[in-house]
């Protein structure tokens, strides 16, 4: 049997057995071998065929492993419902104090409140909104 087609038959039960594990540490494995079976079919000595595997393996595993790990798992939660609206901007509707106020976020009027209670803050600025506290956005004037 040529030495590539064991290369390549090494490759796909690793792949195979990466659908069991996904933990994307024998599908890497399975590159390294699919490195040395292309090593092989160009003619390569045995010992260049296992080195060229060995390290094939290696850099898919500390190279593209993370970066596959970190799209499929994702670096964070995604931010839904309420929790999206933080760190939004607002336009100001209605003057924000410490107590009331009106504020034009995400396409809705919304109560708000000031989060620093000694602004006051004018009808069209600009405001970020620092939490939601029940149905009332608690906004700050970054701009004063």
């Amino acid at each position: 049997m040529q030495a590539w087609l064991i290369w390549l038959i090494l490759a796909a039960v690793l792949a195979g057995a990466e659908s069991l594990s996904l933990d994307l540490v024998l599908i890497m494995c399975a590159g390294g071998a699919a490195a040395g079976g292309i090593s092989a079919a160009a003619g390569a000595p045995p010992a260049v065929q296992i080195a060229i595997a060995v390290a094939g393996a290696l850099a898919l595993l500390l190279f593209l492993r993370p970066v596959a790990k970190r799209h499929l798992t994702g670096s964070g939660t995604a931010r839904t419902g309420i929790d999206a609206l933080i760190g939004t901007q607002a336009v100001v509707t209605s003057k924000v104090d410490a107590r009331d106020g009106r504020v034009r976020l995400g396409g809705s009027e919304w109560s708000a409140r000031a989060y620093d209670e000694t602004q006051v803050i004018p009808v069209g600025s600009s405001v970020q909104v620092i939490e939601i506290s029940g149905a009332t956005a608690v906004v700050w004037d970054s701009s004063r």
